[in-house]
């Protein structure tokens, strides 16, 4: 459980530097950013999906 809430920990740090780089100009608003890559933010979050399910070994 506890690697959870790391991994959550991680994900919120994350989107504030993200969210904190729009604001300060240095990239593209996020909802640019979003609107153009929601393809590939899909394929990674299936992919930790799979590397979570497959770590956790056969029942």
């Amino acid at each position: 459980m506890r690697s959870k809430s790391a991994i959550g920990a991680y994900i919120l740090i994350g989107l504030g530097i993200l969210f904190l780089l729009a604001n300060l100009g240095w990239i593209p608003p996020v909802r640019l950013l979003v609107a153009q890559w929601w393809p590939l933010i899909l394929i990674i979050v299936g992919i930790l999906v799979l590397i979570r399910h497959s770590s956790r070994g056969k029942p």
